[in-house]
């Protein structure tokens, strides 16, 4: 019998399975004792429940855990994680040390339908969605998890398109019974799907990044069919509209591709559309993924680019590259197990 999983549950959502059990009302805070601030891998490790408690609680259920398949590490230190999903699929975790930073980057689907040109994630289509629990496994499952600072939800698929599952994780990361965590450590990435960002804004203290890529709605189309939907023109007009005080941040994802958006007009568009809101524009190489008709801009051009925006008032950081000897970037090793799979190689 396959049992349902613990971890991954809200407090209320304890409370609720406790009633529907019959079990004490303060059982479902120990749960989230043992859960998310204690490491345990069974139920029959909950010792301040009773032998009787914990015996109806492991007929139905279990603790939900599950280690990565693989992992392999790149000469700067990044490590990316490869976890079994549903279906026999696969999704990408990476950790990224920096300094006295170590941050990582979850996966909030499996596979996408977002379809963007330059995204190797998108080509596998759409999967399913991950749940609270498979979200928040890629974060307490790897090696490091006890030295992580930061959490960008930045891996495969859009986050906002599985938008309760994701808030369920985030509540689960900051609340005083889950882990704790500061709201300005974790960053949660959107290609602008705007009912729900509007939600996640209203419902989460997080911060916000969006994938943007150009100013232009043409190229954007191009680039990004999500466009046709969400012109970014929308997308920043509710971000003008919304108050994020002094501790939140809304930062923008750009990746530089050769001749296509990496021009001064763009400066100019982009500094015309940024003006107003508080912002960060991330600037990011581009390293092409097979059957791609899109180059990465080289250096001397980011630069140039880079130090133009900031002359115009928008603040403009260049990310740097990690992890490419270890296809580090979203959907390249996922996509090579599923290939050996399908040819048998497993």
């Amino acid at each position: 019998m396959n049992k349902e999983k613990l971890y991954g549950k809200t407090l209320s959502e304890l409370q609720e399975l406790c009633a529907n059990h019959n079990l004490p009302g303060f059982t479902a805070k120990q749960l989230t004792q043992w859960l998310y601030q204690k490491e345990i891998a069974s139920i029959d490790e909950m010792t301040n429940i009773s032998l009787k408690n914990r015996e109806v609680l492991a007929q139905h259920y279990e603790v939900g855990l599950s280690a990565p398949l693989k992992v392999q590490e790149s000469a700067d230190g990044t490590k990316k994680y490869l976890f079994t999903a549903r279906g026999g699929n696969y999704i990408e975790t990476a950790m990224i040390p920096d300094k006295d930073r170590k941050t990582v980057c979850v996966s909030s689907q499996v596979g996408c339908k977002m379809g963007c040109l330059f995204c190797m994630t998108g080509r596998q289509g759409f999967q399913s969605n991950l749940s609270a629990g498979e979200i928040l496994n890629q974060y307490r499952s790897i090696s490091e998890w006890s030295s992580i600072t930061n959490l960008v939800y930045m891996g495969m698929g859009e986050p906002l398109d599985n938008l309760s599952e994701v808030l369920k994780s985030l509540e689960i990361l900051t609340a005083d019974w889950g882990y704790a965590l500061s709201p300005k450590r974790i960053t949660v990435s959107t290609i602008g799907i705007i009912p729900g960002m509007k939600t996640f804004l209203e419902k989460s203290n997080c911060h916000l990044a969006v994938s943007m890529h150009t100013p232009f709605d043409n190229e954007r189309k191009t680039l990004m069919p999500i466009e046709q939907v969400y012109p970014i023109k929308e997308v920043l007009q509710h971000l003008k509209d919304f108050d994020f005080g002094l501790q939140r941040r809304v930062s923008f994802e750009y990746i530089m591709f050769k001749d296509v958006n990496d021009t001064p007009a763009h400066v100019k568009e982009l500094t015309r559309l940024l003006s107003g809101i508080r912002c960060r524009l991330n600037l990011i190489r581009f390293h092409p993924i097979p059957d791609s008709p899109l180059l990465g801009s080289d250096d001397a051009t980011i630069i140039k680019f880079k130090d133009a925006l900031n002359k115009k008032g928008i603040l403009t950081t260049l990310r740097a590259s990690r992890g490419q000897d270890i296809f580090a970037a979203c959907g390249l090793l996922s996509t090579k197990e599923l290939v050996k799979r399908q040819d048998g190689d497993y």
